[in-house]
Formats: structure tokens, C-alpha cells, sequence
């Protein structure tokens, strides 16, 4: 299978999934409907039956954004920056995969894939179905995939199992990673967050923008805005009225669940804090929150606060904001494009050297 026999069957497998982007699936004529449409649309509504926080708009939200990387335009054009083997190789690259928000390993599978190397999938057991459902579409669209993708239950064991390694996971086992397979190509990943910077010049609309970067997937992704930075005397409660219409987040029982159980160590401790019933907001130097929280800061000097960032990217995914140098524009934190790689390390040159 070519790099262009690769590409037309993610292209394809992204025409498929355009179907399920809303509530009411628009069937197409797609040749795989038939047999698939069904058990997929089943597999998006029950998500939340194995993983409570995997509701069906959120896996749709996930597959809103997967589509956005299958055009044949953009995966030409990103291929074309790497020197991508046109044939399959005999590479295996063992991925471990996080679980916390829907399909977040899908990114690396399409780099292992679309670099021609062998896929061997580590999933997490909070998200251990729908990639498995890719995998079985894309053996569908290509039967030479079935012979490239495979998924182990048991513990990763090093060069009889694989050549090269990405893992994503905590802090804690992003150490065990490193020390079990710093012998082997590899890339680690650990916890990131990101923030926002508010100038107080933010119109309506990216205040409302900005709560799609805090609220999508309850926070749980390392793109969500854990963090505000504002102005000094900028009035944080207008934050809190212009995000009426996420009220919905409490509805779901872990959400409200966390949000009770910390506004409850806030009110006991007397820790000030603003609360819309939905979300606390705490004055707090810290980077990440807890679900249902999110820290804000005041600056005096809007320079030094971009320095302390700088100092500080080894635990900042991206920082969104307006005006700024590479920041993400608000609303748009968890929609990356093809080349915004996960701890900013290019897994396309990293697999395009195993050749």
C-alpha cells in the first residue's frame, strides 16, 4: 500500500464519519453504510455506558474534529513536508494511549499509519471501543490495514513487541515510561494545560467563544483552559455571566458531583472563590484546576506574564488568547490542526526517521 493508497483511505474513512458530526446522522451513499452505519451510530450514544464522561455530543465533537484532518488536500500537503516511505515498512510503533477525552489517540494512529509503519495500540480502558471500530472501518476501506493495525490487551514488553514507542499518560507513569523505554525510539508524554490571556478588550462573542475552550469535554483535555489571565481590577463575575448558556455541564452527574464536593472544601476552608452554580472561579498561581474549577490571575505587566509562559512551556499545551504571537484564537483549542503535535514534539519527523 502507496503513501496515496493510504491517504485515500483515510480520506474516505473521513467522508464516513462526516455522517455522525450532529445528533440527527445524515445518511449518505457511503459503501460502508450498509454494514457499519448502524453499529456506529449505537457505539456514539452508549460510549457513556463504559466511560460515564464520553456523552454522545462530545464524541461527536470528536469526530468533528478527526474529520477536520481527512481532507486529500491537507494530508498531501502535511505528508508532503516529511520524507514518508511510499511503501509499507516493517516498523512497529506501539502507541499508549491516554483516556480522557474521546478517540485522543486517533492523531497518532494516523501518523503511525500514514507513515506506512505497523500500528500496535495500547488503549486505555476508558476508551477502549471506538478506536477498535476505526480500525475495523479502515481493515474495510484497505484490507492491507488489517495486516498493519493491532491492539494488546497485556503489558508492552519492549523489541519483540515493537521497534519504536509513543506513550501518553501522567506525570507519574510518563517516569515509569522513561525509565522502561528510554532504551528505545520513543517519545513521552506527560500532564499539560492550557490557558488563556485576556486583555479586557474581548467582545461578547469571545468571552462565549473562550467557554467552548473551558467546557468541551469538562475540561478534561490538555487543551481545555484550565487558566485566566487578566488585567488588573478586570472583573472576573462578567466570565461567569457570559457562560449561561454551558449551564448544561451540570446536568451530568460527575461534573456536578465534582463541582459540589470542591465548593464545598472552599465554603468549609472559607476560601473565597465566585460561584454561577455551574463553575468556581478562585484567584489561585496555579496552572491546573480541577474539574468544575478554573483558576484566574491578575497581571500588572501582560510582558511578563508571556515570559513566565515561556519559562513555563514544558507544562503549558497552548495558550489561546487575540493578538498574540502562536496563540490559538478563542473557541478553538480543541480543534488542532494536522501539525499541532501533542507536548509540541513532531511525531510525523520522529516516525518519518524510523525509515
Amino acid at each position: 500500500m502507496n503513501i496515496s493508497e493510504r491517504i485515500e483511505a483515510f480520506v474516505s474513512l473521513g467522508q464516513f464519519l462526516q455522517q455522525f458530526k450532529t445528533t440527527e446522522t445524515s445518511q449518505g451513499n457511503h459503501h460502508l453504510n450498509e454494514r457499519f452505519l448502524t453499529e456506529f451510530n449505537h457505539l456514539i450514544k452508549n460510549a457513556h455506558i463504559e466511560n460515564a464522561w464520553f456523552t454522545p455530543d462530545h464524541v461527536r465533537a470528536s469526530i468533528i474534529g478527526i474529520c477536520s484532518f481527512l481532507d486529500k488536500v491537507k494530508l498531501k500537503e502535511w505528508t508532503s513536508q516529511y520524507l514518508v516511505s511510499d511503501e509499507t515498512t516493517d516498523k512497529r510503533v506501539a502507541v499508549i494511549m491516554a483516556g480522557n477525552i474521546p478517540m485522543v489517540g486517533f492523531h497518532d494512529m494516523l501518523c503511525v499509519l500514514i507513515s506506512g509503519h505497523q500500528f500496535i495500540g495500547k488503549l486505555s480502558s476508558k476508551d477502549n471501543r471506538l478506536l477498535n471500530f476505526i480500525a475495523k472501518l479502515l481493515g474495510e476501506l484497505n484490507p492491507e490495514f488489517r495486516n498493519l493495525i493491532s491492539f494488546k490487551n497485556e503489558q508492552l514488553r519492549g523489541q519483540k513487541d515493537f521497534d519504536a514507542i509513543i506513550a501518553t499518560g501522567s506525570n507519574n507513569s510518563a517516569r515509569y515510561f522513561e525509565a522502561y523505554f528510554s532504551k528505545y525510539p520513543h517519545i513521552i508524554r506527560r500532564n499539560r494545560n492550557s490557558v488563556a490571556i485576556l486583555t479586557g478588550n474581548e467582545s461578547k462573542e469571545d468571552l462565549f467563544k473562550l467557554g467552548q475552550d473551558v467546557f468541551l469535554y469538562f475540561g478534561l483535555g490538555c487543551r481545555n483552559v484550565s487558566k485566566l489571565y487578566v488585567p488588573e481590577n478586570y472583573d472576573i463575575t462578567q466570565i461567569l455571566d457570559a457562560w449561561q448558556d454551558y449551564a448544561s455541564s451540570v446536568d451530568h452527574n460527575k461534573y456536578a458531583n465534582n463541582h459540589d464536593y470542591q465548593r464545598s472544601l472552599y465554603l468549609m476552608n472559607a476560601v473565597k472563590h465566585y460561584d454561577n452554580g455551574f463553575l468556581l472561579l478562585k484567584e489561585d498561581m496555579s496552572i491546573a484546576s480541577p474539574i468544575a474549577v478554573l483558576y484566574y490571575e491578575h497581571y500588572q505587566n501582560i510582558d511578563r506574564i508571556k515570559q513566565e509562559l515561556k519559562e513555563n512551556e514544558e507544562n503549558i499545551q497552548c495558550i489561546v488568547g487575540k493578538g498574540f504571537e502562536n496563540a490559538i484564537p478563542f473557541g478553538k483549542a480543541q480543534q488542532p490542526d494536522l501539525n499541532d503535535y501533542a507536548d509540541n514534539v513532531d511525531t510525523m519527523a520522529f516516525l518519518s526517521q524510523l525509515n
